[in-house]
């Protein structure tokens, strides 16, 4: 979950490597460090905190070090807390290499031992620390090189790593090397060579990028350019891709903070979502990334949903929309816990993951157990050329742009989308669902980016409304049928951005347990909108106002009932109740951020948290 970023070539390191540090900055915000190489000597730098801590160290101590070659890292704390002496880059014994990394050496307990028996002394209590006296020992005793000391120690290794090493016996050289955690390596003009977790420190400088298999080795050369291995020591041909990246997707572009930024994005990203493949003029959904399994879906008799947190709670929507409209019954399964429990998995099961970084080592090590069982993988990410998609037979990008705070928003909307496309897709196909209703749907979803802008205008109702609730202990969010897992998701946001203690129920669970916490001090946020279940769930709403708790609505235009009984209400246009998760949760997101900043949190970098879970 640590950024790593790395460079060689003609310009000088350092403001290459601390504006990739920056823009990696959401992977981890524990600590950071640098080193750089020059004159045979490496200069490094590191402390706990943020990257601006480390800047203004390497100012205090005297300005930007110098060299055209150089590492950096930002941490995200596995083995050891957060401090100076665990922050990365770590170091060989005697200082010859250095090495950044990201991921966690399962085997590092033992390797460790064995290696203080050999001599070798550990400063810090990182697992990092170990690998790279591992590569050293390796490179001094069979007097090998560095790209083979590196070869030969990762044929030792268990676990996931994204590595940079650096040695200053080598200096026109760097050697990276990925199993299981992302790794990209930008190939610039000039001999200029980009490394890094991911491409959004790498696009300012190049467009033309390679992404690392696993198990693949790159020696970057400034004077012979870049060769790919892998660690069987066998030479692999690069796959050249063009980046669609844009820079200014990458900056704040006058908001206060990048989750509102991409809180107010979700009309733009969700119809970007539909681009191409919702036809509402011509009656038609064409998804053609999936087009060859169509007919997987169409015979299969369970699809298993796959996903962690926010795409869990997305997941979750796509068991209603498939179950509803293409009716195929659906399993939703946390990521973490599926691969533990040793799951029935049938060779016609249908399995969608979800993942927005398409990086998710729970999410992948599930995707290679339901592979093994000859289950058909289809993948629902974000970023392009990450590693599910690499790994699922066929699938989906959500095109939602970079999403740089932490906090998923515009992920879990253009995720529902998707799932809604390709839930209509298979209905169609497979008969279950009436023309009218068909083509009613591809109508209501094509208006939907315009109904997210008539919610986002409710912005300053929501902030008096967070302003009411910002110092509570704890809250409870309730929904039903299509709006439970929209009450989940409502609840993750305010406590991962504010601190604040919430949970989410369907509402009718609300008697089996939660209604005992409900007193005059108890924020209970209903997501009420017209639909099937609705007059149950105004029942649901007069059981916390018998008890005197506080009643936060979020209702569709125009209605009575529930505003006759709640102390606030949010109004949101009506649409067909498959869709409404798209509208629901906009009031929730925008909720928890105003809260989250009148508590003074850091929004898009809440504590303990990090954007892609690259770690099990």
């Amino acid at each position: 979950m640590c950024g790593i970023v790395g460079y060689i070539g003609t310009k000088e390191a350092y403001p290459i490597l601390i504006s990739g540090l920056r823009r990696l900055e959401y992977r981890g915000y524990d600590s950071a460090g640098v080193a750089i190489l020059k004159d045979g000597e490496i200069t490094t730098h590191k402390c706990k905190g943020k990257v601006s801590s480390l800047e203004a160290m390497i100012a205090a101590q005297g300005g930007n070090p110098e060299g055209q070659v150089g590492i950096g890292h930002t941490r995200w704390a596995t083995h050891g807390p957060p401090n100076d002496v665990n922050a990365h880059p770590h170091a060989s014994d005697d200082g010859q290499m250095v090495m950044i990394h990201n991921g966690i050496i399962e085997n590092y307990g033992s390797l460790r031992q064995e290696l203080s028996k050999r001599g070798h002394v550990f400063k810090s209590d990182t697992d990092t620390e170990v690998l790279i006296h591992l590569i050293d020992d390796i490179r001094k005793n069979a007097d090998v090189t560095i790209f083979e000391a590196v070869r030969i120690a990762l044929n030792e290794v268990i676990g996931a790593y994204a590595i940079v090493v650096m040695d200053r016996n080598t200096p026109d050289q760097l050697i990276a090397a990925k199993k299981g955690s992302p790794l990209v390596v930008g190939i610039g003009k000039d001999k200029d060579y980009f490394i890094a977790s991911d491409a959004t420190p790498i696009v300012e400088h190049t467009k033309n990028v390679v992404y690392l298999d696993d198990e693949e080795i790159a020696i970057i050369d400034a004077r012979d350019g870049f060769k790919l291995m892998n660690i069987k020591n066998q030479e692999k041909t690069p796959y050249v891709q063009e980046l669609e990246l844009k820079l200014e997707a990458l900056e704040k572009g006058g908001f206060e903070h990048f989750m509102l930024k991409e809180i107010y994005e979700q009309p733009r990203s969700i119809l970007d979502s539909m681009r191409g493949r919702l036809r509402a003029d011509k009656g038609r959904v064409e998804l053609g990334g999936i087009r060859d399994y169509i007919q997987r879906f169409v015979h299969a008799k369970r699809i298993i949903i796959l996903g962690c947190g926010t795409s869990w709670h997305a997941g979750l929507v796509g068991e209603y929309l498939f179950e509803d409209l293409a009716r195929i019954p659906v399993e939703v399964e946390y990521a973490s816990e599926f691969r533990y429990r040793n799951p029935v998995i049938f060779e016609d099961d249908v399995v969608i993951a979800i993942s927005q970084s398409g990086e998710t080592a729970d999410t992948l090590a599930a995707i290679e157990l339901a592979k093994s069982k000859g289950a058909t993988i289809i993948g629902i990410c974000n970023v392009i050329g990450s590693s599910i998609p690499r790994a699922t037979h066929a699938g989906s990008y959500t095109h939602a742009g970079p999403e740089i705070g932490v906090a998923s928003t515009k992920a879990f909307t253009a995720q529902v989308t998707v799932l809604t496309l390709m839930a209509l897709y298979v209905a169609r196909e497979k008969g279950s669902i009436t023309e009218s209703r068909f083509h009613r749907l591809l109508i209501e979803l094509d208006a939907i980016p315009g109904k997210v802008e008539k919610v986002l205008e409710k912005n300053d109702q929501i902030k008096f409304i967070a302003d009411h609730y910002k110092s509570v202990p704890n809250a409870l969010y309730l929904g039903r049928g299509y709006n439970f897992p929209v009450a989940l998701e409502g609840a993750l946001k305010l406590k991962e951005i504010s601190y604040i203690h919430a949970e989410g129920y369907p509402a009718a669970e609300m008697k089996h347990g939660p209604i005992a916490l409900i007193d005059e001090e108890m924020p209970v946020f209903f997501v009420a909108p017209r639909g099937g279940a609705y007059e149950k769930i105004v029942s649901n709403i007069q059981e916390v106002k018998a008890r005197k708790g506080k009643i936060i609505a979020i209702v569709t235009e125009g209605e009575e009932q529930v505003r006759s009984m709640a102390d606030h209400v949010i109004e949101i246009p009506d649409t067909d109740e498959c869709l409404m998760p798209l509208l629901t949760v906009i009031p929730l997101q925008l909720l928890s951020y105003h809260v989250a900043v009148m508590r003074g949190c850091n929004v898009d970098q809440p504590r303990n948290l990090a954007k892609s879970v690259t770690v099990e």
